[in-house]
């Protein structure tokens, strides 16, 4: 081993999670010494990246998964409640930064799209409606508008409306104050201001194993990939957010929170149209309903999206397999996850999760033919020539003992750490990245409780809402509201190019 390094901080993984983890500690104890250890050549190149995710500012505005209809017909509206939420909290955050300098031309990395729901036949239009009652009733969701006319419709949505037969009931809910976000370019442009702040950013090493020392450190043994020279990096409390890897190294630390955790991946394949004239005639990310069987994370959406100042369309996700867990990972990443403290559980898993294993071998033998007939539910007149696939990030879903038995897979994202605060491991997926900050915080109140008495006022003056409900407080929600898009420039209606 060549070299020994001791930091006060190690975040391991350069994604949006690490970003913002280090971002946060930077306001917050900008004394401590923190380094990032990324196998990438750069910042943001996994699921963070922003051809391997949807873009979508996760905020319940349009996903109709995060609302439930009861057995008695009502609508749960907590789980969209809560993601909104975390959501505005993200965006707090991100205003401060850009207020403050750490971060500039919020453009490049947030613009306004509308967010809608589009549903097709009268049970899932009534179950809309339903929705948008429940939802537009709390200050949170104040401006949705809902319409089941096609002359409305074709004014919000032309290009899914061209030539679409009318012999079922559609309607569509709209919530103009929607964001597509280049999660890629706001954590490259977190990095570059850490890296200016003194943060050791080390791109093309690769941590092959993480070990408790005697004095109650943790030593973590790092691989340059580039030229195979091995080092010792030592610190009080390290941070894994290395996305799918981030099991393996749970695993490889032996904290008895981790016992029993599982990974099953999936990966997302998107189409994508480039076309201008095409991509013109819609502004909107609009979310469907799943197909009966198909994981949440497989919700049908056609979105705008803007990358590199560039607009396009993406449509998906299909799902699909590989045995990664990580888009340049290894083909054996699942069949080493697998341990004795958890076999029980992966077995479990595979017995209740028949129902998907069909649906994702129906997803892999689809023809591009096929996915075009799925696009055409929601674009009439989509033509094949037009949409190219592109293969998105894999997404590791939790596998653990819970309240429902064994082996259940989770969809979401759930931090595990050490009873001591020492170690603390970020596993699951969606809506991930858009409550990135809601998830820091979380880790540092379990990590460093410590300090957050000390450090409130701070936080508070980057995240006005720490510690408070929005759901009872209209005035702060409109202050939120209001003070997020004049810093993040979200005047709702342009388009980049105008």
């Amino acid at each position: 081993m060549n070299r020994q390094t001791k930091t006060d901080v190690i975040l391991i993984g350069a994604g949006i999670m690490s970003a913002t983890l280090g971002s946060l500690l930077k306001e917050l104890a900008p004394d401590w010494d923190i380094t990032v250890l990324e196998r990438r050549a750069k910042a943001g190149e996994e699921s963070s990246n922003e051809w391997n995710n949807a873009g979508t500012g996760h905020s319940s505005l349009c996903e109709l998964n995060y609302t439930v209809e009861q057995a008695d017909g009502s609508i749960d509206i907590s789980k969209a409640v809560k993601v909104n939420e975390e959501f505005q909290v993200s965006k707090q955050f991100w205003s401060y930064l850009v207020n403050h300098n750490r971060i500039r031309n919020p453009r490049d990395f947030i613009v306004p799209v509308p967010h809608m729901s589009f549903v097709q036949g009268a049970p899932d239009v009534r179950f809309l409606k339903k929705r948008f009652e429940a939802l537009s009733a709390h200050p949170l969701f104040p401006e949705m508008e809902f319409s089941d006319d096609p002359e409305q419709l074709k004014e919000w949505i032309p290009l899914m409306m061209e030539d679409r037969t009318l012999n079922n009931p559609i309607a569509a809910t709209k919530m103009g104050s929607g964001t597509d976000v280049n999660f890629g370019a706001l954590t490259r442009m977190m990095f570059n201001h850490l890296q200016s702040q003194n943060v050791d950013l080390k791109f093309n090493h690769n941590v092959d194993n993480i070990k408790r020392t005697s004095d109650g450190l943790w030593e973590l043994k790092v691989r340059n990939v580039e030229n195979g020279t091995t080092e010792s990096h030592t610190a009080k409390f390290v941070f894994i957010g290395g996305g799918g890897g981030s099991l393996h190294l749970l695993q490889k630390s032996g904290i008895p929170e981790g016992k029993g955790i599982g990974g099953f991946p999936i990966s997302g394949i998107f189409m994508v149209c480039r076309k201008p004239e095409v991509v013109a005639q819609h502004r909107a990310k609009v979310y469907g309903k799943a197909a009966v069987g198909a994981p949440p994370m497989s919700v049908p959406h056609l979105d705008t999206r803007v990358i590199d100042n560039q607009e396009s369309l993406f449509f998906g996700p299909f799902a699909g397999f590989s045995p990664k867990f990580l888009k340049f990972g290894s083909m054996f990443d699942l069949i080493t996850s697998v341990k004795p403290h958890n076999l029980v559980n992966m077995l479990a898993s595979g017995v209740k999760s028949v129902s998907l294993v069909t649906y994702l071998v129906k997803q892999l033998m689809l023809t591009k033919e096929q996915r075009m007939e799925e696009l055409r539910q929601f674009a009439p007149n989509a033509k094949s020539e037009d949409w190219e696939l592109i293969v998105a990030g894999q997404r590791v879903q939790i596998i653990k003992e819970t309240a429902a038995g064994k082996g259940t897979l989770q969809f979401g994202t759930e931090v595990i750490s050490a009873a001591d605060g020492s170690i603390a491991a970020l596993l699951g997926a969606s809506p991930g990245a858009s409550t990135a900050v809601s998830v820091m915080l979380e880790v540092m109140e379990k990590c460093f409780p410590q300090h957050i008495q000390a450090w409130e006022p701070k936080i508070k003056e980057m995240i006005p809402s720490y510690g408070e409900s929005l759901q009872g407080n209209p005035e702060l929600v409109q202050d939120i509201y209001t003070s997020t898009a004049r810093s993040l420039g979200l005047m709702t209606g342009q388009r980049i190019n105008e």
